[in-house]
C-alpha cells in the first residue's frame, strides 16, 4: 500500500556523474534535495573507462569546475596519472587527461555529498515519477513510498531496463552486475515521454601480474601537472604517477574477430540498441575499418587498489571463448588472466528533443532530465549536463529565470544545443570539431568565461570571484604594457632571435609584434625583456595566447557577433507557425514540433532552411510591432 514520506525540495534519481553533480548544485543553493541509488556503494562509480577528461572532454570537466561544480576537483583529489594531450596543436585543442583511481573517486564523491548541507542520500529504485496537472508533484519508489516534491532530475544513466550481453549470454542487470531499474521506463511511457533503445561497451579487465609489459610502450604522466579545478596548484598535487601502456592488435586478433562474426550479438541481431559512432567495439572496428592492419590497445590502471588493467580501445561482446582467444594475440596479452569479460549494454533512454535548453521537458513543468538518459555517452559529458539541470531545477523553484549557456560560451553549450536541437539516433560524444567557436573556448579560459556566470548563479564563492577579477586584471596590463615596450635591433635581440632561427629585426619593434612569431613564446623572449613583473602561471599562459593568436580570436569575436543577432532574436512561446507565410510544410512542422526559444535555434534544426529563417524573421518583425501597438 502507497505511502507518503518525507517531502523534498528537489529529487535526483541516479548517484552518477550526472546525478551528483545535480543535487550537489541544488543543495548548495539551498533546497532540501534527496538522491536516489540503486546502490549506495555505487556513488560516481566508474563501470567503464578508468579516466576523467580527453580531447574535449576535459574542456567539459573545466567548465563544470569553473562554475562550481565538483568532478574538477574529485579527479584531483584521485588521480593516479596526469597529462595533456594534443601539445603538438594549437591550445584550441589542449586537453587535459587524468588516469583515476576508481575506488577513491566514488569514495571521495561519497564523501562529498554525505557531508553537503541539504542533501540526504537514499538507497532505492524510482519506479514512477508523479505529475499532476502538467507539473512534478513527486516521486513513487518500488516499495511503494511516496515523496513529494517541487522538481525532479532524472540521471538514470544506462540503468533503464538495462540488459547486459556477450556471445549468447544476455543478463538483465546494470553495469557491473548492479540491479537494473525496471519500472521507471513504463512511468515515462505513461507520461508520454518518447524512449529509445542505445548500448554501449566496455572491454576485459585483466591480472596485471600476468602481463608482459616489455612487449608494451610506456606511457607515463606529465612532470608539470596541471589540475582541473582552477582552486588547485600544481605543488598541491604532486605525487608519484603510475605508467599506462601502449600495444596493438594484429591480423592474427581479426582473423579471429572475423571468424566469428556471426556470433557476435551485434551482427547476430541479439543486440536491438544502437551504439556510439565514434567509440566502436574491436568487432565493429574490425568490420568497419578492412584495410587497416592494426589497432592501438592501451592498458590502464584501475586503481592503485588492485591488480586490475583496463583494455581500452578493445571493448567487445563476442562470446567468452572467442575473446580469450582474440585478447591473447595481442602483445604483452598472450597469458593474461582475463578477470572481468568484455561486454555491451543495452538500456532505455529519452529522445532530448523532448527538453527545453534548460533540460526541462517541454510538456512536464518541473522535470529535467541529465546524462546518458538524454542519449549522451561519457563521463565528463553526463556531469556537465547535470551541473545545469542542477542549476536549473534550483532556479526552477526559486522562480528564477533558466541559466543558458550558448554555444559561444562554452562546451557546455554546444553539448545541450546539439541534443536539444539537432537530437542524436546514437550515443553522443563530445568532439572539439563539434564547436564552431573553440579558439574561444579554450580549456585554459573556462575560469574567465564561466566564473562569472557561477558566482552570479551562487556556486562561486566571493573570494574566489575577486581572484579571478584579480587575474583578469594582471592579463589585461601585461598585455598593454608588451604591446608598449619596443626592443630594438641591438645584439643580445639578434643573438635570441638567430638561437630560436627566427628572422632578424632590421628595425625596432614591439614585444607584443616579437610574440606572434611562431617560433617564439612569452618565456622565451623573457631576457630581452628587462622591465617584466614575475607574474603567476596561468597569467603568462594567457599573455602568450592573447597576444600570439590575437588576429584569429578578434574573427572569432567577429563571428560570434554575427551568431549573437540571431541568437537575441527571440522566438515567442505563443506563437503560431501556421500563421507564418511562405514556411515549408517541412519547416512548420519541425518548427511546431521543437519549439525553439531563438531564431538562432531554429537555424540549426534539420529541415529549416536559410530561406525559412529569412521568411521567420520577416514574420517576427512585424508580430513585434503589431504587439506594439
Amino acid at each position: 500500500m502507497p505511502y507518503t514520506y518525507e517531502s523534498y525540495d528537489a529529487v535526483v534519481i541516479g548517484a552518477g556523474h550526472a546525478g551528483c553533480e545535480a543535487a550537489l548544485a541544488t543543495a548548495r543553493l539551498g533546497l532540501k534535495t534527496l538522491i536516489f541509488t540503486v546502490s549506495v556503494d555505487s556513488i560516481a562509480m566508474m563501470p567503464c573507462n578508468p579516466n576523467v577528461g580527453g580531447s574535449s572532454k576535459g574542456h567539459l570537466v573545466r567548465e563544470i569546475d569553473a562554475l562550481g561544480g565538483e568532478m574538477g576537483k574529485n579527479i584531483d583529489r584521485t588521480f593516479i596519472q596526469t597529462k595533456m594531450l594534443n601539445m603538438s596543436k594549437g591550445p584550441a585543442v589542449h586537453s587535459l587527461r587524468a588516469q583515476a583511481d576508481k575506488k577513491n573517486y566514488s569514495n571521495s564523491m561519497r564523501r562529498v555529498l554525505e557531508n553537503t548541507d541539504n542533501l540526504t542520500i537514499k538507497q532505492g529504485e524510482v519506479a514512477q515519477v508523479l505529475v499532476e496537472d502538467g507539473k512534478v508533484a513527486g516521486v513513487k519508489t518500488t516499495s511503494d513510498a511516496i515523496y513529494p516534491c517541487n522538481v525532479v532530475i532524472m540521471c538514470t544513466g544506462t540503468y533503464l531496463k538495462a540488459r547486459c550481453i556477450y556471445g549468447d549470454v544476455s543478463q538483465y542487470t546494470g553495469p557491473n552486475g548492479l540491479s537494473a531499474a525496471n519500472s521507471l521506463s513504463q512511468s515515462l511511457l505513461d507520461l508520454g515521454i518518447e524512449l529509445r533503445r542505445f548500448k554501449t561497451g566496455t572491454p576485459a579487465r585483466v591480472d596485471k601480474r600476468t602481463i608482459d609489459f616489455s612487449k608494451m610502450e610506456e606511457q607515463k604522466g606529465d612532470e608539470n601537472i596541471v589540475p582541473f579545478s582552477f582552486t588547485n596548484t600544481p605543488e598541491e598535487l604532486e605525487r608519484e604517477q603510475v605508467s599506462c601502456w601502449l600495444t596493438y592488435t594484429n591480423e592474427e586478433t581479426h582473423e579471429i574477430i572475423r571468424e566469428n562474426i556471426d556470433r557476435s550479438p551485434m551482427y547476430s541481431g541479439n543486440i536491438k540498441g544502437t551504439g556510439p559512432r565514434y567509440c566502436p567495439s574491436i568487432e565493429d572496428k574490425v568490420v568497419r575499418f578492412a584495410d587497416k592492419k592494426r589497432h592501438q590497445v592501451f592498458l590502464e590502471p584501475e586503481g592503485l587498489y588492485t591488480n586490475e588493467m583496463y583494455i581500452g580501445g578493445m571493448s567487445s561482446s563476442l562470446p567468452e571463448d572467442v575473446q580469450y582467444r582474440m585478447y591473447h594475440t595481442v602483445p604483452g596479452l598472450e597469458h593474461a588472466a582475463i578477470v572481468r569479460n568484455a561486454y555491451a549494454i543495452e538500456y532505455d533512454c529519452i529522445n532530448p528533443l523532448q527538453l527545453k535548453a534548460s533540460l526541462e521537458f517541454k510538456n512536464i513543468s518541473g522535470f529535467f532530465s541529465a546524462g546518458q538518459a538524454n542519449g549522451s555517452s561519457g563521463y565528463e559529458e553526463a556531469a556537465a549536463q547535470g551541473i545545469i539541470a542542477g542549476i536549473n531545477a534550483a532556479r526552477k523553484f526559486l522562480g528564477k529565470e533558466p541559466v543558458v549557456l550558448d554555444r559561444s560560451q562554452a562546451y557546455i553549450g554546444v553539448l545541450i544545443d546539439d541534443l536539444v536541437t539537432k537530437g542524436t539516433n546514437e550515443p553522443y560524444r563530445m568532439m572539439t570539431s563539434r564547436a564552431e567557436y573553440r579558439l574561444l573556448l579554450r580549456q585554459d579560459n573556462a575560469d574567465m568565461r564561466l566564473t562569472g556566470i557561477g558566482h552570479e548563479i551562487g556556486l562561486i564563492d566571493d573570494e574566489r570571484y575577486e581572484k579571478l577579477l584579480e587575474k583578469e586584471r594582471l592579463i589585461e596590463e601585461e598585455v598593454d604594457r608588451m604591446k608598449k615596450t619596443t626592443v630594438g635591433a641591438r645584439a643580445e635581440v639578434q643573438e635570441l632571435l638567430a638561437k630560436y632561427e627566427s628572422t632578424p629585426l632590421q628595425s625596432g619593434t614591439t614585444l607584443a609584434e616579437l610574440l606572434k612569431r611562431p617560433e617564439l613564446s612569452y618565456e622565451i623572449i623573457k631576457d630581452i625583456d628587462k622591465d617584466r613583473k614575475e607574474l603567476p602561471e596561468d597569467v603568462k599562459e594567457q599573455v602568450n595566447i592573447e597576444l600570439k593568436y590575437e588576429g584569429y580570436i578578434k574573427r572569432q569575436l567577429r563571428q560570434v557577433e554575427q551568431y549573437k543577432k540571431l541568437e537575441n532574436k527571440k522566438i515567442p512561446e505563443d506563437i503560431d507557425y501556421d500563421d507564418v507565410y511562405s514556411l515549408r510544410k517541412e519547416a512548420v512542422q519541425k518548427l511546431k514540433e521543437l519549439r525553439p526559444a531563438s531564431v538562432g535555434q531554429a537555424s540549426r534544426i534539420s529541415g529549416v532552411s536559410p530561406a525559412d529563417i529569412s521568411v521567420l524573421l520577416v514574420y517576427l518583425e512585424s508580430y513585434r510591432r503589431s504587439r506594439e501597438r
